[in-house]
């Protein structure tokens, strides 16, 4: 069996047409291939199916993507999943809650599916580039632990949603050195996810709300950094 006929995938929208191409598409590639129509369904289904990647439309009826997203980074064995977007919208506001939320990557409709086979194939490969990491940093007095994606400060124990975690964990590796917006984003993201230079703005302050204000400094006009201290 290939890497590609482990890897499971939930399709999630409303629109009938799409979901068969996409599931045609993915189960032509080895893919193992579960779909709901609405994200009340695909939370119950995620649940049970655990896939790896979710491919996730915002606007569907009964519950949105972006509250199915939030639903489903609840659930311990998913924290993990990669979650793609799928959207026709193009509203700055649309990418930043989706990511907001916790997802790994944003496509606009319409989906071309070799692209998107992709952008699924590059989400694997930089997660297997991390893996290959140093697992555990030890910095003021914070103990980051790539393995479980938990930060313990001072004895407490503090959950991040991954793209938090992870630039925190990028930061912290590279103390005192300042990084840019677009910097953060093709370590963090990736160079070929789209993604908004605010985003970065919107995970640094919550990252700072969990684990205080006094670790990630903002350089003006520049980026950020992680303060070693003294």
């Amino acid at each position: 069996m290939s890497d590609k006929q482990k890897i499971k995938v939930l399709v999630v929208d409303d629109e009938p047409d799409i979901v068969e191409i996409l599931k045609y598409n993915l189960q032509k590639e080895g893919y193992e291939v579960a779909t709901a129509e609405d994200g009340i369904k695909a939370v119950k289904i995620a649940a049970k199916f655990l896939p790896d990647v979710i491919l996730l439309d915002i606007m569907m009826p009964n519950q949105d993507g972006v509250e199915t997203c939030l639903q489903v980074r609840q659930i311990p064995e998913l924290k993990n999943t990669f979650i793609i977007f799928l959207t026709a919208r193009m509203e700055e506001y649309s990418e930043v809650a989706a990511f907001d939320v916790g997802a790994d990557d944003y496509i606009t409709k319409p989906i071309k599916p070799r692209a998107l086979m992709s952008r699924i194939s590059a989400l694997f490969r930089r997660e297997s580039k991390k893996e290959q990491e140093q697992v555990q940093i030890k910095i003021r007095d914070l103990i980051i632990d790539r393995g479980s994606y938990t930060i313990d400060k001072s004895g407490k124990t503090i959950t991040l949603p991954k793209k938090e975690f992870e630039l925190l964990y990028f930061l912290a590796k590279n103390p005192n050195i300042v990084f840019s917006r677009d910097e953060l984003l093709q370590n963090i993201w990736g160079a070929d996810v789209f993604v908004l230079a605010r985003t970065v703005d919107v995970h640094i302050r919550k990252v700072r709300e969990k684990i205080g204000e006094d670790y990630i400094t903002t350089v003006k006009g520049v980026g950020y950094k992680f303060e070693l201290g003294q």
